[in-house]
């Protein structure tokens, strides 16, 4: 019996010609990635601020070179990474300790809706993941109407792979969240919580548990969570 394995390759990302990150990634929807990135990154603020996104691919990965609009180059030099050891934390290496604990904004309008929603959207959540139906490898973000039904979705090997390439999509489509949420296929991590918040994303439901810095990140932001989400039972917080 064969079974098709996920890829993971590197992909470099440059924005205005400055090497800012290396991620191991699923090298599919990378327009979408860049996008995402680049928001939960605070270096754009809308798509209108990214001019350009060119993938050259070469035999060891892909380099996307991100053109960001006159007026953002200085937000690439503050936040440039000197990545001193290979992490998925996405820390290592920062200069400046205090930037890893910005502060967040507040989420204007949080969920309201029912958890049956999010019951809803885990029944229909795997057959939206054709990549990890295929490999078991992958995870998934999927954007989510307020009545759980699944409008978009996007898979990466990576946790935060995957949803950035959902931020970027709505990014690029000019997707609202329209009183809907993010279902992820992964525990609630505090990096996944400031990507919500930077994405005015009305609440976060994710499949295993949070970790403390999550919770708190959260609550500072007012971003309500549903986590540990199983087809008859959620723990909620707000």
């Amino acid at each position: 019996m064969t079974r098709p394995l996920a890829i993971e390759a590197p992909v470099a990302l440059e924005f205005n010609g400055i090497g800012y990150a290396v991620l191991m990634a699923t090298p599919t929807d990378l327009g979408d990635l860049a996008y995402g990135f680049a928001l939960s990154e605070r270096l754009i603020d809308d798509a209108g601020d990214i001019a350009e996104v060119d993938a050259h691919r070469t035999a060891r990965g892909t380099v996307l070179r991100v053109t960001l609009r006159p007026g953002l180059a200085a937000r690439v030099a503050d936040r440039v990474r000197h990545r001193v050891s290979d992490s998925s934390c996405g820390l290592c290496g920062i200069e400046n300790l205090e930037q890893a604990l910005r502060p967040l904004p507040r989420i204007a309008a949080p969920w309201q809706g029912d958890r049956a929603a999010v019951f809803h959207a885990l029944e229909r959540f795997r057959e939206h993941q054709p990549l990890h139906r295929t490999t078991g490898a992958v995870h998934g973000a999927a954007l989510c109407d307020a009545e759980g039904g699944i409008r978009l979705v996007r898979e990466d090997v990576g946790r935060h792979n995957a949803f950035d390439k959902l931020i970027g999509a709505m990014l690029r489509l000019d997707t609202a969240w329209e009183g809907g949420f993010a279902l992820l296929s992964s525990r609630c991590s505090y990096e996944l919580v400031e990507k919500a918040v930077l994405a005015g994303c009305p609440m976060l439901a994710t499949i295993s548990a949070p970790t403390s810095l999550a919770v708190e990140r959260a609550a500072a932001a007012g971003l309500p969570l549903t986590v540990l989400a199983r087809p008859d039972a959620v723990l909620a917080t707000r």
